[in-house]
């Protein structure tokens, strides 16, 4: 492993020569976007810890099924599928709950970060803009996000006021690997002081193709040596069908002072899992939620105050599980969030915001067939507080940073559990000159135990598996640090990120080896472990001229978890690396991509190691601007072009469901 990351570096050193070319403009205008999602909406380029920001063109050609899929190619970032009904992130080897899915700048607040098959409701078809953070500024959203926090913007409720009474946008999608088509519209516009924002999304697809044999036999009986497999479909994955529909409407009223609006979203999504061809129960979520939120901003609202934001949103999230045809288990989960940001005025060299957050929930899973409960309904409590301030000192820009938080839970028929979080970051960016800068970020967070990792106890059909929490798990206490430095010149671009991660009393879910009435066991464990790892990228600009401009990426990501007793974290990605090659010219882009996925070796005890892989895929898409005052962007990718039938190391159905097979895809979008 080691030889081969040290040959990379090597290669991608040795790439690096000297040519007469000049940088895309538009590129290096890139790197000084605005993330809205940070604590005083910060540049990018500013950031003391990697920043990635989807939006526009790119966010259109890269978006995916979900969330998890759309992000797959961002450095550090790779998807959990659980079937292709479910992608959630992964960043830097951390899902579920240490990593916080936001729409608008507040929770998702459904069942994701619980399970692995619980699919995200935050869709990304109807996204404007998809920002991920890491490190310090992830306190201001909860103690919780040690991996990061990703953060949809779809303008449900507008900030702004639109520049005409009516305008919008439609989308259509179809899918090759899956028969699938999609279909989005928005209609958003505004007179006086009155905005509005409709949109909705439908979405239908067929089984997924895939590369070769759905499940692999002999790795799926290496972890259940029971387990017959008499159905074992090839080309394709059975009971992977879905559908979905979902609809919004924000309003807003928007003057001098700020805005204050609402929003309403329904979301109803019906998807299969994989089956573990033994002939048994075929199992599908049918997931339903509504979804009420409100926001608003005074600009200068008191003498020392420069804004004042706030966010309330109510979830009623509720989904079931049903084997053959027949509810099995039940999961509800209704809960309130609020928020308060209020940046002050600069105090000398100090700017920066101060703000509360309150979570209120009530959760509860039961098993409809046999009424036995699965997680007994828990009302939990948490009340946050939290600071971040910047100061520039010379070359140095710095952030300090500070979260508390009091999270009480109380579940039905058990005494109440209590914790208090305490988290705190300092980062500082050293721009050494107009081409070099490096970055240092220290953070400490810590997260209370979620309700399912306490007082899980029952058989989950969808992960077919039985799930046994831990009621004396203790908080999980985490210390990351990140050093990165960035180059820029006219002919390459460089970012290199390297980070560490002691984590204190992990908790995690692990086989134990056990079955109970032939499901696997799956305990909920803590033990002391460590991450570390890098992200790595090169960009050339190899030519600029009538044809065109061309550029070369280079790109790596690593990370291993690892316990201290020497035992590996399971569900791990793997070593990645490959290149990129996009050509512009005009309106026209194409992008050539080919990742290398080296095998994923340390699976952990009671799990299953997964081959290497090729994944090669193609994106092209032409724009016409101002098409009788409409935009019209139609574009196609080729994905997965050599059919690889690929394991995906974090997914907990590696040996079920394989990654889509070759595919193709193509569509339009329409902004008038």
């Amino acid at each position: 492993m080691n030889k081969k990351i040290s040959a990379f570096f090597f290669l991608s050193t040795a790439a690096v020569v000297p040519t007469a070319v000049y940088a895309v403009e538009e590129d290096i205008q890139q790197l000084e976007e605005v993330v809205v999602t940070a604590p005083l909406q910060d540049k990018a380029s500013e950031s003391a810890v990697p920043v990635t920001v989807l939006s526009n063109e790119e966010l259109r050609l890269k978006v995916g099924h979900s969330i998890g899929e759309t992000l797959k190619n961002e450095l550090g970032i790779t998807s959990q599928s659980f079937g292709p009904g479910v992608g959630t992130p992964v960043i830097r080897g951390q899902s579920g709950p240490r990593v916080r899915v936001l729409n608008n700048g507040i929770g998702s607040n459904d069942a994701s970060a619980i399970s692995p098959d619980h699919a995200t409701s935050v869709e990304p078809l109807l996204a404007e803009r998809i920002e991920v953070l890491r490190g310090p500024a992830t306190l201001l959203y909860g103690s919780g996000a040690i991996g990061g926090v990703v953060n949809v913007i779809d303008n449900r409720i507008p900030g702004k006021l639109p520049d005409k009474l009516l305008g919008g946008a439609l989308e259509q999608r179809f899918d090759s690997v899956s028969d699938e088509t999609s279909t989005v519209m928005k209609i958003e516009g505004g007179k006086s002081n009155l905005a509005y924002h409709l949109d909705g999304f439908y979405r239908n697809r067929n089984n997924l193709d895939i590369g070769g044999s759905a499940i692999d036999v002999n790795a799926a009986q290496a972890t259940d040596p029971t387990l017959d497999v008499i159905q074992n479909t090839k080309g394709y994955i059975n009971n992977t069908s879905a559908h979905a529909i979902s609809g919004s409407a924000g309003v807003s009223l928007i003057g001098d002072p700020g805005f204050a609006g609402v929003s309403i979203n329904r979301l109803e999504n019906n998807y299969g899992i994989a089956p573990d061809g033994s002939g048994g129960e075929i199992t599908r979520i049918d997931l339903k939620q509504s979804k009420y939120d409100f926001k608003s901003e005074l600009k200068n609202p008191f003498k020392f105050a420069e804004s004042l934001r706030m966010k309330l949103g109510y979830t009623d999230y509720q989904h079931t599980e049903i084997a053959d045809g027949e509810p099995g288990a039940f999961f509800t989960n209704k809960t309130y969030e609020s928020r308060l940001e209020l940046t002050h005025n600069p105090l000398g060299v100090f700017r920066g915001m101060v703000g509360f957050q309150a979570i209120a929930g009530d959760f509860a899973a039961i098993d409809k067939a046999s009424s036995e409960v699965i997680v007994p309904q828990t009302l939990s409590n948490s009340y946050g507080v939290f600071a971040v301030e910047s100061f520039n000192i010379g070359a140095f820009a710095n952030q300090l940073g500070i979260r508390v938080e009091d999270t009480t839970l109380d579940p039905q028929g058990l005494s109440s559990l209590n914790y208090v979080p305490v988290s705190a970051s300092a980062s500082s960016v050293w721009k050494i000159n107009d081409s070099n800068s490096l970055n240092l970020a220290i953070t400490r967070s810590q997260r209370a135990p979620q309700v399912q990792e306490l007082l899980t106890n029952g058989f989950h059909d969808a992960t077919r598996s039985f799930e046994i929490g831990n009621i004396n798990l203790r908080e999980e206490t985490s210390y990351n640090l990140d050093l990165g430095y960035k180059f820029k010149s006219d002919w390459v671009r460089a970012q290199l990120d390297l980070f560490h991660n002691w984590a204190g009393d992990y908790i995690y879910q692990q086989r134990n080896g056990e079955f109970i009435d032939g499901a696997p066991v799956v305990e909920t464990r803590q033990a002391d472990a460590t991450f570390m790892g890098y992200e790595s990228k090169l960009v050339f600009p190899l030519l600029q001229n009538r044809l065109g401009a061309v550029d070369l990426t280079l790109f790596s990501d690593f990370t291993r978890g690892q316990f201290v007793n020497g035992a590996d974290v399971p569900r791990m990605p793997p070593l990645r690396f490959g290149f990129q090659l996009d050509h512009t010219k005009g309106n026209w882009n194409t992008n050539l991509r080919l990742t290398r996925g080296e095998a994923q070796t340390h699976a952990g005890d009671n799990d299953t190691a997964t081959p290497g892989y090729l994944l090669l895929s193609l994106g092209t898409q032409y724009q016409v601007l101002d098409l009788h005052d409409a935009d019209v962007m139609v574009f196609a990718k080729a994905n997965n072009l050599l059919n690889e039938n690929i394991r995906n190391s974090t997914s907990y159905l590696r040996n079920f469901a394989p990654e889509p097979g070759r595919g193709a895809e193509i569509g339009f979008r329409v902004n008038y």
